[in-house]
């Protein structure tokens, strides 16, 4: 709603029902400040706030502060998170959502992660095509930016519609029921984000493209606010556990 309002009252209710065609296209739905800047505001709030959790917790497991910088205990723990290493289940999988040892959460958690990943690196793209090189979005199908955002997307889409299906079958009585609802929210968000994406970039051309805009940069704000307090901190704490776990091995 919050969105919807500043696109209502900067250009006017016109321009978000109409169509907009070239470069700059979005900008004229919501202003390039009123785009960036709020999203900046809470993307320091996120990086402060999760610097203070990691730091809490290196303190609470007994790690040293030089330790967190260590290269070699880092590096083992990327290489521990890019192949998922400890949702394998020794070999066999999970216990999920029924008795029977399966892989298919490890495959949706990948295609999750893997997904969530090429999105950050289209939003890197192009943020430097629009401040180094000057060329503003929406940029063409066959461009960095929406090949890695459409790949990245529907990677999303089916990594956290599997994992919201798995959350529904589950078996609820071993769960923590204030857990479940983090994180089936979670999964919500990162699904309608890539969800709209995805439409924004098929309907970009068409009166529709302004009330897409609004809706997905909503969900997409919405993330960054829940973000310090939902289940996202789980990537953030795993792999400061990953790191104390790479250390503890090497001193072993």
């Amino acid at each position: 709603m919050l969105v919807l309002a500043l696109a209502v009252v900067t250009p006017g209710h016109l321009a978000l029902f109409s169509p907009h065609l070239g470069e700059g296209a979005f900008y004229t739905v919501i202003s390039y400040l009123l785009m960036v800047l709020p999203v900046s505001v809470l993307a320091i709030f996120m990086l402060a706030a999760f610097l203070k959790g990691i730091g809490n917790f290196w303190r609470a497991t007994g790690g040293r502060p030089g330790e967190r910088v260590n290269w070699r205990a880092n590096r083992q723990a990327i290489w521990d998170v890019l192949r998922l290493r400890y949702l394998d289940g020794g070999g066999y999988g999970c216990n999920y959502p029924d008795d029977r040892f399966s892989m298919v959460r490890r495959w949706f958690h990948h295609l999750t992660f893997y997904g969530f990943m090429a999105c950050i690196a289209a939003t890197t793209v192009a943020a430097g095509y629009d401040h180094f090189l000057h060329w503003q979005a929406p940029y063409p199908f066959r461009s960095w930016p929406v090949m890695l955002g459409t790949g990245g997307g529907l990677s999303m889409l089916a990594g956290t519609g599997g994992l919201l299906y798995l959350k529904f079958r589950m078996d609820r009585a071993p769960a923590a029921p204030r857990v479940f609802g983090m994180d089936r929210g979670f999964l919500l968000l990162l699904f309608f984000i890539n969800l709209t994406g995805l439409l924004l970039l098929f309907f970009r051309e068409t009166p529709a493209m302004g009330t897409l805009l609004v809706v997905h940069l909503g969900v997409v704000v919405s993330l960054f606010i829940t973000m310090p307090y939902g289940k996202f901190l789980h990537a953030v704490y795993r792999y400061t556990a990953l790191v104390r776990n790479a250390l503890e091995q090497s001193q072993n």
